[in-house]
Parts: C-alpha cells; sequence; structure tokens
C-alpha cells in the first residue's frame, strides 16, 4: 500500500532531538525521505537517522547553523547537488535567551532572532527554487510564547511572533506556486527545552492542561503531518495552536466563577 508521502523529501531543521526528532519520523512513517538538521548534537542525529533507515526511508544528516546565512546556503547547495529537490521543508530549529528585558543585550537578542525568525526567511527563499514545479509544504514551529506573555520569554515570544508574520507574507507570496506555508504553535511540551523555562516547582502548573496532561513531541508531530497532507492543502498562512485548550482557559477559571 502507497504511503501518502512515499516520494517525498522532507528537510527537518533542528531534528535531532525533541519536537524535530518526532517530525522527522512521523514523516518517515508516512514514506518521506528525510534530511536530518543538526548543529551541536551529531550523535543524537545519526541516532534519529538509524531509527529513519529502519522504518525502510532513505535519510542524510546535514550539520548546519540555520541562524548563519553561509551555513544555510552551504546545507541547500548540498540538496541541490545531491536530491536536485525538495517538497518539504520544517522550520523547527530554536534557540534563544531566557532574560528578563532589561537584561537583554544586542548579541543575545540578535542570537535569537536569527534562529528563530529570520532562519524561516533564509531556508524558505533556497526552499523554494527546488519545489519549483512540485508543489511544496513548508511548516514552523512556534509556540504560545508569541502572544501570551512568559517570564524572561521576551526575545524567544518576540521572534515567534515576528515567524508567525513572515509565514502569512509567505503563504499569499508562494500561493501560486502552489507552496502551502503554515506554522504550529505549541504549548508546553514535555522536552529538554523546557527546562531552561521551566523550573521543576513549576511543572505542575504546565501539566495542568484542561485536556489533562501537557502536549508531546508526537502530538505537535502529528499536527505538522496533516499540514504537510494533501488534506491540507487549502490551510494556508494559519497558525495552528496545539496546547489541549489551555490557551483558552480564563485566569480565574480555576476559582470556580467569574468573580463579582
Amino acid at each position: 500500500m502507497t504511503k501518502p508521502l512515499e516520494g517525498k523529501l522532507a528537510l527537518v531543521t533542528g531534528s535531532g532531538r525533541g519536537i524535530g526528532r518526532a517530525i522527522a519520523l512521523k514523516l518517515a512513517s508516512l514514506g518521506s525521505d528525510i534530511i536530518v538538521n543538526f548543529f551541536r548534537h551529531r550523535d543524537a542525529a545519526e541516532g534519529v537517522a538509524k531509527e529513519i533507515e529502519a522504518l525502510g526511508v532513505k535519510v542524510r544528516v546535514i550539520r548546519a547553523n540555520v541562524g548563519d546565512p553561509d551555513k544555510v546556503k552551504a546545507m541547500f547547495d548540498e540538496i541541490a547537488r545531491d536530491f536536485g529537490y525538495l517538497d518539504i521543508l520544517i522550520n523547527n530549529a530554536a534557540s534563544g535567551v531566557g532574560r528578563p528585558i532589561m537584561d537583554i543585550d544586542v548579541k543575545a537578542w540578535e542570537w535569537t532572532m536569527d534562529i528563530n525568525a529570520r532562519a524561516l526567511l533564509l531556508c524558505a527563499q533556497r526552499a523554494v527554487g527546488l519545489m519549483e514545479g512540485r508543489g511544496g509544504r513548508i511548516v514552523s514551529i512556534s509556540s504560545l510564547g508569541s502572544f501570551l506573555v512568559w517570564p524572561s520569554y521576551t526575545a524567544v515570544g518576540v521572534s515567534k511572533a515576528a515567524l508567525e508574520a513572515l509565514t502569512r507574507y509567505l503563504a499569499i507570496e508562494l500561493a501560486p506556486k502552489n507552496i502551502a506555508v503554515n506554522a504550529v504553535a505549541a504549548s508546553a511540551v514535555l522536552t529538554e527545552a523546557l527546562k531552561f523555562y521551566v523550573k521543576d516547582e513549576d511543572m505542575a502548573r504546565h501539566q495542568a492542561t484542561p485536556a489533562g496532561r501537557m502536549v508531546t513531541p508526537e502530538d505537535v508531530a502529528n499536527v505538522v503531518a496533516f499540514l504537510c497532507s494533501e488534506d491540507a492543502v487549502m490551510i494556508r498562512g494559519q497558525t495552528i495552536i496545539i496546547d489541549g485548550g489551555a490557551s483558552v482557559v480564563a485566569p480565574f477559571a480555576s476559582t470556580g466563577g467569574m468573580g463579582q
């Protein structure tokens, strides 16, 4: 039986761990060949590649810092040379500096913006040339911090808001090329990265979603896979929220009433 993404090639940035790993494995399970991108953790990326190979698809591992224009160019030059096409770009790689606003310096700001927002621009500009005539899907991973305020999340939250705005502009400009562009914004997801922003004593509060559990990397991967499918072809420029209903609960809801 033919799998829905058989014959497709997907680049998943930052796919050595966490959400990126889950997305890469999900797309591979649906038949897509995968390019695993990483920057710092080669062993983890190679481990993901082995898991993908076991699913019966092709896999390539490419090291590149997506915040660096020269490294992005080199990565896409390799893809163009060795494959000549690309069907799916998952803009997942992320980083950031967790500091209060008054402690954010220019270096921290630029680092966060470059990896979380500019990377989408750079990767999309190169990906489009490889998607020409084939159609394509571009999906970015955002965060509820793009519109909800969390302590010490300023630089990341603003970069994610920029990411979502860029998603809308790309979606409209690329629509005539049959390239669908969307984003997924998740609430706190239980990964190593979460520990950078959430203290252990606060974890219980983050787990208390109306759905009764935290969002998992697999939850995010399932929605990303849907956005890459033909069933989602008319979804353009949207940011799909995955949070178990947490963002629609009023702050006073836990008190059991609306107050006076």
